[in-house]
């Protein structure tokens, strides 16, 4: 495990690399963007913004997706995985925000996650990029170089990496340090071909070093 000094090395490290790392689900509020991470579960942003260009034209209140059969709103996002279930979550989503908030999407995780399809690390995003709430949100990027990196451990199930990030992390830096490990973890520490041998981490990084160290044995 990383020591708190080896910690703040690999943020100031990564923030020189990704000094601009931002949410890159395309949105111009809270509401397009709580649909818009609900669609991006096992689905890459590209794609979901490819997607919700036409359909944040068509579809600009939670009533807009009520007012269209469940089989027309499937087919405007039939390219993204699970469009099924998507498509079903969007719309109860849509009944419960006009039926119990209002129409307006909620600011607090508590509220957030009574949304159909809406999980902790959706709340989080959501809370961090929509309303300025600190808040780091774990999905496979951030989990994978927490753990490669040893800031947390290899078992650690998602709650815990969260739980330990907020620890070792100051809250003013939540919102930027989950920008910044989702771009490393999509553009340079990457599942399958990581850029180890470019990393500026690299002597830091127990997955790297042994990574290496097997290339230099083969």
């Amino acid at each position: 495990m990383l020591t708190k000094i080896q910690i703040r090395y690999c943020l100031d490290k990564i923030a020189e690399i990704f000094p601009n790392a931002h949410c890159e689900l395309r949105h111009r509020n809270p509401f397009e963007l709580v649909i818009a991470v609900a669609l991006s579960a096992q689905c890459t942003d590209a794609l979901v913004n490819k997607v919700t260009k036409n359909l944040f034209e068509k579809y600009t209140t939670p009533d807009d997706y009520l007012q269209v059969s469940l089989e027309e709103l499937q087919n405007d996002i039939r390219s993204i995985g699970l469009y099924r279930n998507k498509a079903k979550n969007i719309q109860k989503l849509c009944r419960m925000l006009l039926d119990d908030f209002g129409g307006i999407v909620p600011n607090n995780r508590e509220d957030l996650v009574k949304l159909p399809g809406v999980g902790r690390k959706t709340a989080n995003v959501v809370m961090s990029v929509a309303y300025g709430v600190p808040a780091i949100a774990v999905d496979t990027h951030v989990e994978r170089v927490s753990k490669r990196l040893g800031i947390c451990r290899w078992k650690d199930s998602v709650l815990e990496v969260e739980n330990t990030l907020m620890k070792k992390v100051p809250m003013d830096e939540w919102s930027a340090t989950h920008h910044r490990l989702i771009f490393f973890g999509r553009y340079h520490c990457k599942a399958q071909n990581p850029q180890c041998p470019d990393c500026p981490l690299l002597d830091l990084c127990r997955e790297g070093r042994k990574r290496m160290k097997g290339k230099q044995l083969k």
